[in-house]
């Protein structure tokens, strides 16, 4: 199972798909959904609005995973996956956090491909503790992958301190 994290700018990589912490509407937003809104251009935004609704103003549900192509990224796929909202830890967050991955996993096999970065899900904004959300992240992407050398997972950090925080979490799994 290769696994490894790095400390780059996510919309810079050439995968087969990259994982957007996108909000419920995915009509952009701050932190890596702005950044990858900006890198793959107007046709993203373009594409996420034919997204159905699940609700008013929803298009992808917390832990669900939504696939609109590229554009001008050099990935070929965005996999926009929304997490949870840091509440202390007692509203389900880790089963939500670990959904993200796994529903992201299962939209890239389902394409049939088989390089994906992910961002620190929830992280920013939300507030999810690095070093928790790190520790799901780990977790289940190892049981993802068990037995699975064909997918090939990078978690891509944005500074080296959150970088450090996941490099120790895959070093202590």
């Amino acid at each position: 199972m290769p696994l490894k994290v790095v400390s780059a700018d996510i919309t810079s990589l050439r995968m087969d798909a990259i994982v957007n912490a996108a909000n419920p509407g995915l009509l952009g937003g701050g932190g890596v959904d702005g950044a990858i809104h900006r890198a793959a251009g107007p046709a993203l935004l373009q594409a996420c609005r034919t997204l159905p609704e699940s609700a008013p103003g929803v298009r992808c549900p917390v832990g669900g995973a939504r696939i609109t192509p590229g554009f001008l990224l050099p990935a070929r796929y965005v996999i926009h996956t929304v997490g949870p909202v840091w509440h202390g830890g007692h509203q389900d967050e880790a089963l939500l956090l670990e959904r993200c991955y796994r529903n992201a996993l299962g939209l890239l096999r389902g394409q049939r491909l088989r390089t994906i970065a992910f961002p620190a899900i929830s992280c920013g904004v939300y507030g999810y503790p690095a070093a928790q959300a790190a520790d799901v992240a780990i977790a289940t992407l190892r049981d993802e992958l068990a037995g699975d050398d064909a997918i090939d997972v990078t978690l891509c950090c944005f500074s080296d301190g959150m970088r450090a925080i996941f490099q120790h979490a895959l070093n202590a799994a």
